[in-house]
């Protein structure tokens, strides 16, 4: 049996609440019909009801075992089954994919290197008797903008221009502005706080930046009730592999050019596969990106690394994995963060990006059936992370992607020698500096 968890962000607020028990099974997928739930909404003329077999195969499945579907209101059923059409309608068009292909490479910079990161490994080699694995990073923070995040929002807003829309409630303000596409951002304002020069940069680039009280999830929720007010001409741009059917599906697809680029680099460096893949997890995007070109090889290891925060049993973390339940979030089920009413319980970490409480529904399918490992480190073993890439690398990490390198501590020691590792560098660190320095003693 599984419980559902609602939050009816289409109305009055972020206001949970916990439905009766009922059997998973009644969880099947529907491209037209679904699950609505939250405020009764007056519902529009759908954009198709009736599909011919080969439009038919221009819909992407909506569910991962049980998780995933399509939770919201019925005035959203519609759109969403267009921008499935449309988002497998481009995956399908030459031109689509040949000047998504030139951008990738011209624009974000793409392929990014995958990096032997010889110190670091002599690091790990050192304390564990000259013996454990080589680690590599795959340099997404080399990206334009500094993070993994350009690969999907460029795309995403390639495909809004494609499908005449002329605003766009963005998770990046660059893409909007090579694009020429009205650009509205919306932060949460602790977030605002936390990484000012961000702001600055996105209102640089033209986009009106909104804040909304609260964190990340706040921002989710704020956005998509500014899309649902205007859903003619405006598109929600997830950059986060969650919400509704098809987002987090798009998400993790145009995520996906970092595993295949990785498996190319690692035939071309040592002539085979990584032993085992490691990225940091908040909602799941630069995971299943590294991930799901190498799901259906058995013989690689792909672990996600949870933001725990101050500790698991101090209740503030983002360990969605290792403490979630599953429930209905933004309009698809996964793993939440939740209490024992239902209510969603406020995620923590010093990484901002990880301060989500559920997770894609793609990872919570690959952790039930055991492909995909998960585990969790504290703020400060993912600040001494941050710290010792610094010092041994030069590089600068993300603090998101400092949880991945701290892992490393962890695993290095069961793996043996020769063995190849790739931490997924998912962004770089300059937001991060007045954080890290913060939080660092005034003697070191």
């Amino acid at each position: 049996m599984a419980c559902c968890n609602v939050e009816t962000i289409f109305g009055l607020g972020n206001i949970g609440r916990k439905l009766q028990v009922f059997p998973s099974h009644n969880y099947k997928a529907s491209v037209i019909s679904c699950v609505a739930v939250g405020p009764s909404q007056t519902p529009q003329v759908p954009w198709k009801l009736v599909f011919h077999e080969k439009e038919r195969s221009l819909l992407s499945n909506e569910k991962y075992g049980i998780y995933g579907g399509k939770f919201v209101p019925e005035t959203l059923i519609s759109p969403l089954t267009k921008l499935d059409y449309e988002f497998n309608s481009a995956l399908r068009d030459p031109l689509f994919q040949m000047e998504l292909e030139v951008t990738l490479r011209d624009y974000v910079g793409r392929e990014t290197p995958l990096y032997f990161a010889q110190r670091l490994t002599d690091y790990y080699k050192s304390i564990n008797r000259g013996t454990g694995p080589d680690i590599y990073l795959k340099r997404e923070d080399l990206n334009h903008g500094g993070a993994h995040k350009i690969n999907n929002a460029i795309a995403q807003a390639m495909l809004a221009k494609r499908m005449g829309c002329k605003s766009v409630m963005a998770a990046t303000a660059a893409a909007c502005a090579k694009l020429s596409l009205e650009c509205t951002i919306f932060m949460g304002s602790l977030d605002m706080e936390r990484q000012p020069s961000n702001v600055l940069l996105m209102k640089h680039l033209g986009a009106k930046v909104k804040s909304v009280n609260g964190n990340f999830k706040d921002a989710v929720s704020e956005g998509i009730r500014n899309w649902v007010n205007d859903l003619e001409t405006s598109y929600f741009l997830a950059g986060a592999a969650v919400g509704p059917h098809p987002c987090p599906t798009m998400v993790r697809e145009f995520q996906s050019i970092i595993g295949k680029e990785t498996r190319k680099q690692a035939m071309e460096k040592w002539g085979g596969k990584p032993d085992v893949l490691v990225a940091c997890v908040g909602s799941g995007s630069n995971a299943l990106g590294l991930f799901h070109e190498f799901i259906l090889d058995q013989d690689v290891r792909l672990i996600g690394v949870e933001a725990g925060g101050t500790g698991l049993d101090s209740g503030k973390h983002s360990a969605t994995m290792a403490r979630g339940e599953v429930g209905v979030y933004h309009g698809a089920m996964s793993y939440l963060l939740q209490d024992e009413e239902g209510q969603i319980i406020g995620p923590h970490s010093i990484g901002v990006g990880l301060e989500y409480p559920g997770v894609s529904p793609e990872l919570s399918y690959l952790k039930d059936i055991g492909r995909a490992e998960f585990s969790s480190v504290t703020d400060e073993q993912a600040l001494e992370a941050y710290k010792r890439l610094c010092r041994l690398e030069g590089i600068f990490p993300a603090l998101e992607s400092s949880h991945a390198l701290a892992f490393l501590g962890k695993l290095c020691s069961t793996l043996k020698d020769g063995e190849k590792v790739v931490v997924n560098l998912s962004g770089r660190g300059d937001k991060d500096a007045a954080a890290v320095f913060n939080h660092t003693p005034k003697h070191e």
